[in-house]
């Protein structure tokens, strides 16, 4: 996927028309979609988090700002990559642009090349991102399918204990252990323990309780 496919959206939020205009113009002469709001307010009821795509915000708007915005979306839980445009701001916004996760801050005027690497580079992020979600959750569903034993096997397994270790621990045999890795194996769909170790790392499954 690329930033010229029509699935990935650009939203712009600024007060500013003659902004918003020539903004709408430059990106979209790239094949780019992009949507344009005046106030946050806008964007927050537009939003579609189905797609993927990056927010151009501007730092100072009236009723709800740029960094307030982004303090909004990370109430709700989205992880939209945000570049901000300013005319105005001074280093402590952008330090705290950057604190909350920001990927860039440009000062305008801004260099239209620059901008639009930026974007292509956001969209990027933004798409990795979804995918990584994509697949975790793939990994996810395959750990549900696992017993409470195979769960108890497989955090031993990850935190480096051998098949003998492991038995002793739960107090099986051995046997039982080697029973137990190969269903764990076949359910999380892994070549070798060197994968499933990576997949449970994946889901966040070392110091964590199965139960």
């Amino acid at each position: 996927m690329t930033q010229n496919e029509p699935s990935a959206l650009v939203y712009l939020v600024d007060d500013e028309f003659a902004v918003r205009d020539s903004l709408t113009l430059l990106i979209e002469s790239t094949g780019q979609s992009i949507r344009s709001f005046d106030c946050a307010a806008d964007f927050l009821q537009s939003y579609n988090p189905a797609l993927p795509g990056c927010l151009l915000l501007d730092v100072r708007m009236p009723i709800m700002d740029g960094l307030e915005l982004q303090e909004e979306l990370t109430k709700r839980d989205i992880s939209i990559p945000i570049i901000f445009i300013s005319g105005n701001a001074d280093i402590p916004d952008s330090a705290r642009a950057f604190r909350a996760g920001a990927v860039d801050f440009l000062e305008k005027p801004f260099d239209s090349e620059v901008l639009l690497a930026r974007i292509a580079e956001a969209i990027k992020k933004d798409i990795e991102h979804r995918r990584k979600l994509v697949e975790k959750r793939k990994l996810q569903e395959r750990l549900n399918y696992l017993t409470e034993r195979e769960k108890e096997v497989l955090c031993l397994i990850v935190s480096s204990y051998s098949n003998k270790e492991a038995a002793k621990a739960l107090d099986i045999s051995k046997r039982t252990i080697d029973i137990h890795r190969a269903h764990i194996m076949e359910k999380m769909q892994a070549e070798n323990i060197a994968e499933l170790i990576m997949m449970a790392m994946q889901c966040e499954v070392l110091g964590r309780n199965l139960h």
